[in-house]
């Protein structure tokens, strides 16, 4: 069946609303170890709300939608294919994303594979509503890219309040506090670091949807060019937090930060 010919919602689709008590279980889990991401998939499908859902079909019906249905484009090996970038200008966001992926070991499949720890595609819905919710997944990494977000234990919880204010998803948004709170607790910093995840909240809301963008035109732009017609402003606020820390001596280690992040 091609793509755009699944129904918008499957018979099989059910929306659980808010489940606290899963939230918190699996929540304890990422806690003890912030790279297990399957956890995340968790915490996100237990308060994953009908506002959310309303967005996603929303944009499903819209032209832009449409066009990428028909197109059927496999975001993460389109994304994986570093090959089809090799000639991109230095400041392009597709150079950046691959310098980002190599940096921090990572790939568009291997965010895949995770996702698929959570809940194997055979146990999803076939429908045009998980395509969407796979587009979320899948454009994650170029996320931190566009935003200038890291993948720091903060620029994590930061990027997840931008994330909220795009997505409305209030799982998101209940672990980038939660994060948030586990990062004051751990350093004990006088870094504002609720601010840094507002902030981020409130770039968000300004910014364009970025899980609807045309992926594979974004990766061709220049990045500063990117960024203001997204309009994704700058993250001051978790700069400074980052500075802070590092000034308070707490190690790269400690923050989750690369040497590239660090500079």
């Amino acid at each position: 069946m091609a793509l755009i010919d699944r129904p918008l919602v499957s018979p099989d689709r059910k929306i659980a609303g808010f489940q606290p008590g899963k939230v918190l279980r699996h929540f304890a889990k990422l806690v003890e170890d912030k790279e297990d991401t399957e956890q995340v998939f968790h915490i996100i499908e237990a308060t994953k709300g009908r506002k959310s859902h309303r967005q996603a079909w929303d944009f499903i019906r819209s032209p832009e939608g449409q066009r990428f249905l028909r197109d059927e484009v496999d975001i993460p090996a389109m994304l994986d294919d570093h090959a089809r970038w090799a000639d991109l200008p230095e400041n392009s966001v597709g150079k950046h994303y691959m310098a980002f992926m190599k940096r921090e070991g990572l790939s568009a499949a291997g965010l895949v594979a995770e996702s698929h720890k959570w809940a194997p595609p055979e146990s999803r819905p076939d429908d045009l509503t998980e395509w969407y919710f796979n587009r979320l997944r899948d454009t994650d990494d170029l996320f931190h890219v566009l935003t200038g977000y890291g993948r720091d234990a903060l620029g994590e919880a930061c990027l997840l309040g931008f994330s909220y204010s795009q997505n409305h998803n209030k799982g998101i948004l209940f672990i980038a506090y939660a994060g948030a709170r586990q990062i004051k607790k751990v350093t004990g910093t006088a870094a504002p670091l609720f601010s840094a995840v507002r902030e981020g909240q409130r770039l968000g809301k300004a910014a364009a949807k970025l899980a609807h963008m045309d992926v594979e035109a974004v990766m061709r732009e220049d990045i500063d060019a990117a960024r203001v017609r997204l309009s994704i402003g700058k993250p001051v606020i978790y700069r400074q937090c980052l500075a802070e820390l590092q000034s308070e001596g707490f190690a790269e280690e400690t923050l989750g930060l690369s040497e590239a992040q660090a500079a």
